[in-house]
């Protein structure tokens, strides 16, 4: 059987607790399914705002910026899955990752089915135990549905909307000391697995 393959995004300006916890998925998917794995960091990568320029709808050509999210549009179509991770900013997402999902609109007025049918998941990261995790999980599952793509997440009992990690505000080091997170992210990376050879 073709293997699975699978995308990780990190949407933190950070080298830290969420650059861990997506690498961690992605190291688990491909020990334990043998998954095929890209990544991507938006650590120090030029991604314009999306201007609503409508550029993308119009010429059907991709986006007018010409920036980072290349490498972002190339592994979305490769993808069988998507693995979003954010860090908790203000209670939600990070500003970095809202660019990634917003130009992510180009890609669609290119193809509208592109993403259709593919797997998403999402993994959030807060210092507080309670810092917003589940806003911000919820925010990376609509961009999911609005995109007509399948979200998944660990199932009840745990996981209930995908994994999510208390670093303490001890960066990785933290997040890899959340033995709890850890079992969300494993839940929901196989759940992840399952549904893409459903679909498969």
């Amino acid at each position: 059987m073709e293997s699975i393959k699978i995308f990780g995004i990190s949407g933190s300006p950070r080298n830290g607790s969420t650059d861990y916890v997506v690498n961690a998925a992605l190291k688990y998917v491909k020990n334990h399914h043998g998954a095929d794995i890209r990544y991507f960091s938006c650590r120090k990568k030029t991604l314009n705002f999306c201007t609503h320029c409508d550029y993308c709808v119009k010429k059907k050509k991709g986006c007018v910026f010409a920036d980072d999210m290349t490498e972002v549009y190339e592994a979305c179509e490769w993808a069988d899955a998507l693995i979003i991770g954010t860090p908790v900013y203000q209670g939600t997402l990070s500003g970095q990752i809202k660019v990634v999902m917003d130009r992510c609109r180009a890609l669609v007025a290119r193809n509208p089915q592109i993403l259709m049918r593919k797997v998403g998941a999402a993994i959030a990261v807060g210092g507080d135990r309670s810092g917003g995790q589940e806003l911000a999980l919820q925010a990376v599952l609509n961009f999911y549905i609005l995109n007509e793509m399948i979200p998944v997440s660990g199932g009840s009992f745990g996981a209930n909307l995908g994994a999510t990690f208390w670093s303490k505000d001890k960066g990785a080091q933290g997040a890899e000391a959340d033995i709890v997170g850890l079992k969300t992210l494993h839940k929901t990376m196989d759940n992840v697995i399952g549904m893409v050879q459903e679909m498969k």
